[in-house]
């Protein structure tokens, strides 16, 4: 084949996309890793990580991103900021097309994560002070404190039953008048005593100073309006994949997560995806290694074999 500018270009330095790029190094691969941010992704906003392996005593976002980042540039990883555009992925090699040129490579790591959909109730202002999207992650700081969780599908519910383990009481707040999620969700969160649930009603905003003191929230049948009184708000309404960049040639689900086999092979022969972008029942640091040390080796033995 013709001569390419890298065997291996890997989109997205969050866990998955750092994990790839350290596997591909330390294979002695002509790969770079590409990131439109800062290295880290998601994991960067998150205050503490208790359940990642290797740190008993827990350790915050930012300093997993930085040791995974170090350890990364230790192997001679090449990472550039840039934001890729599209891809064309029409030949065996595939072209990156960033803003001012044109990168050719063997094969692709798509690792370039997901986003939390927002309400645009203000919660910005409170990440990493009390609002939060993953109940696994933080929900152990809000011990014997009051929440307040917005959503009515399986992952708010099973979310916030799993939120009682700290909390001493949670309202669950929905704008309809039943849930989506699963019946035997239901039933556990209707026959647990710390769950309140909050019928017909948004969120309107988030009141509070150094965190989050309350919840604004307005019922839709009624139009009245009133404050929960809570530490934190924990949002449930979904999430988005960072693939505005890929074309149809990289089959996706329903929801636009791109599916990929158990090598982490898409349907295009070369092209891989790793973490958070792929279609997966379980979206954590820990999974999103996983995928990505599947994906390095096997992006290896794809080019062996050209």
């Amino acid at each position: 084949m013709s001569t390419t500018d890298y065997d291996l270009v890997i989109i997205g330095a969050g866990p998955a996309g750092m994990t790839a790029g350290i596997y591909a190094a330390r294979a002695r691969m002509n790969v770079l890793l590409i990131e439109k941010a800062v290295p880290g992704g998601q994991v960067l906003i998150t205050d503490w990580i208790e359940n990642y392996p290797g740190f008993p005593e827990g350790i915050s976002g930012y300093d997993l991103s930085e040791k995974m980042r170090i350890q990364a540039e230790e192997m001679e990883l090449k990472i550039e900021t840039a934001e890729v555009h599209s891809l064309d992925l029409s030949d065996t090699v595939k072209q990156v097309i960033l803003k001012d040129r044109t990168i050719t490579t063997k094969s692709l790591i798509i690792a370039s994560g997901a986003s939390p959909k927002k309400l645009g109730i203000g919660e910005k202002n409170f990440m990493g002070k009390g609002v939060s999207f993953c109940a696994t992650c933080d929900g152990p700081f809000f011990k014997d404190k009051t929440v307040v969780a917005i959503g009515g599908g399986d992952t708010a519910v099973q979310e916030s039953i799993f939120l009682t383990k700290f909390a001493k009481k949670v309202y669950l707040v929905h704008r309809r008048d039943e849930l989506r999620a699963a019946k035997i969700l239901q039933e556990r969160a209707f026959e647990n005593d710390k769950i309140e649930m909050v019928w017909d009603t948004v969120a309107t905003g988030i009141d509070g100073f150094f965190g989050v003191e309350g919840v604004r929230v307005k019922n839709v049948k009624t139009e009245e309006e009133s404050v929960l009184k809570a530490d934190g708000c924990f949002i449930w309404v979904g999430i988005l994949p960072n693939a505005d960049f890929l074309s149809d040639d990289i089959k996706k689900d329903e929801y636009g997560f791109i599916i990929g086999d158990e090598k982490m092979q898409t349907s295009v022969p070369g092209v891989y995806v790793a973490g958070d972008v792929r279609d997966t029942p379980l979206r954590q640091i820990s999974t999103a290694v996983g995928d990505a040390a599947i994906a390095a080796v096997c992006a290896e033995h794809y080019i062996e074999n050209l």
